[in-house]
């Protein structure tokens, strides 16, 4: 890619994966705890179903927010390129030509798999964080500041991609197929399976390995400071003087 379209391809879609990345998190890691204190009924002992229920619900709430900036994404960073020229200048264009060409609808397109795939996503992030960084914890192996938390997140990004590649796969095949080729994401599935074999449900493994952990790893360290900071500024201000 460097070599055939320059540095900034690897940064194509930067602007529409921005937009994903704020609407998505500020649902799905944003709403976590109020959620699976919802589950549990407000009880600081946190079960594996509960906090699976709470991962899978924030997941797919995020999903019914975010999936046109998901979509516009996808798009931008797999586009095409023919005699120099590109399919969408700029992501506000990829909105305007995706809603024109094929609808509302188009924005919307995968939901489906892409539901399920942050459910699993958000469901195997959230929940192994938690429970690797439990288990330092009781073992008395860390203490819970940035080694723990730079450990923990680690971790919870190689289960993810370990769990998480086949439907990461099908969701961005089927939302960057063209109009009418694969007529449900599950018959995008079942020909991957037919013309590939399973094996192509973990193309690019390690990519999405480096991605995955290396963003479990800013976010969960810089989610676990900033929570910090602001428990500590609210204890500051309740504090009498």
């Amino acid at each position: 890619m460097v070599r055939t379209e320059g540095p900034r391809s690897l940064y194509n879609g930067l602007v529409a994966g921005l937009q994903r990345q704020m609407s998505f998190a500020s649902v799905r890691i944003g709403l976590y705890d109020s959620v699976k204190q919802f589950y549990t009924k407000g009880s600081e002992h946190a079960g594996i179903g509960s906090r699976l229920l709470a991962g899978g619900t924030t997941g797919a709430l995020a999903v019914a927010v975010a999936q046109p900036t998901d979509v516009v994404k996808v798009r931008f960073q797999a586009q095409a390129r023919a005699g120099g020229g590109q399919r969408y200048q700029s992501t506000v264009d990829a909105y305007k030509t995706i809603a024109r060409e094929e609808g509302f609808r188009g924005l919307w397109k995968g939901t489906s798999p892409n539901i399920a795939r942050n459910a699993i996503v958000n469901c195997t992030e959230l929940v192994t964080y938690d429970l690797i960084k439990d288990a330092l914890l009781k073992a008395n192996l860390m203490t819970d500041d940035l080694p723990c938390h730079f450990t923990s997140a680690f971790g919870a990004g190689f289960c993810t991609t370990i769990i998480a590649s086949p439907v990461d796969v099908v969701k961005t095949r089927y939302m960057n197929s063209a109009l009418g080729q694969y007529s449900s994401a599950g018959h995008c599935a079942l020909t991957m399976l037919q013309k590939e074999g399973p094996r192509a449900f973990y193309k690019g493994f390690m990519p999405s390995f480096l991605r995955l952990g290396s963003w479990n790893v800013v976010m969960f360290v810089t989610y676990e400071q900033l929570k910090r900071a602001l428990m500590a500024a609210c204890t500051s201000r309740e504090a009498p003087f």
